[in-house]
């Protein structure tokens, strides 16, 4: 049975000027204002689509790492990934870049690389990124 997850935003008023926010209900763990100026200029304190997204494909490409890491009976001590997502107004989200850090004992650069680029390819978030044309991955290993 497939796990559901739920959000909703509540907006009012038009693009430029108006301002939403966004409530995480499933996980109840709170409500976050929107704006179009969050979206396309400065955050100041608000999130946008975009930030939400880099947030679940962060989390999401650690979870597939480290699973990916686990077929090879090898257990990170530290992972760490960053995402960020370009959006450019009139076009959309135009390019992702993860950026990961890991600490994994008795890892091979050359196995490390190859289980990232696989952990990029099953993410199951990338692969719903896949109309990205450009996701890129920056991987260092710390030994």
């Amino acid at each position: 049975m497939a796990t559901v997850r739920t959000a909703h935003t509540v907006w009012s008023g038009d693009l430029p000027s108006g301002s939403g926010q966004v409530t995480l209900d499933s996980s109840g763990l709170g409500t976050y204002d929107v704006t179009w100026k969050a979206r396309a200029e400065q955050a100041e304190g608000k999130t946008s689509p975009e930030e939400l997204i880099a947030a679940a494909h962060s989390a999401c490409f650690s979870m597939a790492f480290s699973h990916a890491l686990g077929e090879e009976d090898k257990t990170p001590e530290r992972v760490e990934t960053k995402a960020e997502v370009d959006f450019q107004p009139g076009t959309g989200i135009t390019a992702i870049r993860l950026t990961l850090d890991a600490t994994v004992p008795g890892l091979s650069e050359e196995d490390f690389q190859r289980v990232a680029q696989a952990a990029k390819e099953g993410c199951p978030v990338s692969q719903a990124l896949a109309a990205v044309k450009d996701i890129s991955l920056t991987a260092t290993l710390h030994g």
